[in-house]
């Protein structure tokens, strides 16, 4: 597996992460098996993809506990990066950045994962009761503590973020901003996709100007860049896409165009090349600071999207996947 490099430390990670929530959370409640999902795990480290993403919330809780079994034994191979932030209640979910809970929150974060120091410890959401320098401040003293190694940035939603006449990260530059006054930011985590590329805009250049690492969230587009999700199909009530406008039937059959030049692309490399490594290998070729994060529970999946760092595309193909229709329907 191809190593990158995120942040000033130069932190070296598989150049393809792996997302861990679906494993726990907002994913087809009925197919998540723990056994499983820890085979996945094991899988993503066999081939090299030490980067394992979670969160405290997910599960609540549980996703944590998932990946400390497989820590336990392998932790010397994995690179560990979890979040806090924000506390998952009945039907809701709040923000907390006071600085006490944080600090907590990381021990006990720490007692999950089975594990003395966290590799990047990431702030889901900022807590709009709580100065932002405040969290920030009590996150770089669990660094100063060594129980973390660096801090990562989560950016603001697309809906939280947008403001009339905004640019969708702005909220979220805004910030950088402020906590890199206060400690170095080593990463930031947000969507970026062929369908949704709005990173590209500013987002990742203010990554890439001061030597920050970009994790891809969603580069699949929550599976529908793999062309395995059929419209009309449905999901499971517990599943965020049976919400989402981007994944009605009739959305999702007009998006079909951009599955199929992925598909088109990925023609050319023969029948092992599937439509979901082009997608990937997109996210690659954005830049070396770029590390996507797919998220799966399978490790069949595991497998496919870590072969895309073999697939590298051309100029003619990036300006063609340049060139695909932009995604129809509300992201919020």
């Amino acid at each position: 597996m191809e190593r990158r490099t995120i942040g000033a430390g130069a932190l070296a990670v598989g150049a393809v992460g792996l997302g861990c929530m679906p494993m726990s959370w907002a994913y087809s409640g009925s197919r998540q098996r723990g056994d499983e999902s820890a085979r996945a795990v094991h899988r993503a480290l066999d081939l090299g993809v030490t980067l394992l993403d979670t969160a405290d919330m997910y599960g609540p809780f549980t996703n944590e506990l998932l990946l400390g079994r497989v820590l336990r034994e392998r932790r010397a191979e994995a690179f560990v990066s979890t979040k806090v932030g924000l506390l998952v209640g009945d039907q809701h979910i709040v923000a907390n950045g006071r600085p006490g809970y944080v600090k907590r929150a990381c021990d006990a974060s720490l007692r999950r994962l089975q594990t003395d120091v966290i590799d990047l410890y990431q702030l889901h959401r900022a807590d709009p009761e709580v100065p932002v320098e405040e969290t920030w401040g009590a996150m770089a003293e669990l660094v100063q503590a060594g129980k973390v190694r660096a801090l990562g940035l989560c950016a603001v939603g697309a809906r939280g973020g947008r403001r009339s006449g905004a640019r969708m990260h702005d909220a979220t530059l805004r910030q950088l901003r402020r906590v890199q006054q206060v400690f170095p930011v080593t990463a930031v985590q947000a969507e970026l996709s062929v369908w949704s590329p709005e990173a590209l805009e500013a987002l990742l250049p203010w990554c890439a100007a001061r030597g920050v690492g970009f994790l891809a969230a969603m580069p699949l587009g929550n599976g529908f860049l793999t062309g395995t999700l059929r419209p009309g199909e449905g999901f499971e009530p517990d599943d965020l896409r049976a919400r989402h406008p981007r994944f009605t039937a009739e959305m999702m059959a007009a998006n079909q165009p951009i599955v199929a030049g992925l598909r088109r692309v990925a023609g050319r490399y023969g029948g092992e090349v599937t439509a979901a490594q082009v997608a990937l290998a997109w996210v690659l070729a954005q830049g070396a600071h770029v590390v996507p994060v797919p998220g799966t529970k399978r490790g069949r999946w595991v497998a496919e999207n870590a072969g895309a760092v073999e697939v590298r595309l051309s100029a003619e193909d990036l300006a063609e996947l340049g060139r695909l229709p932009a995604a129809q329907g509300s992201w919020d």
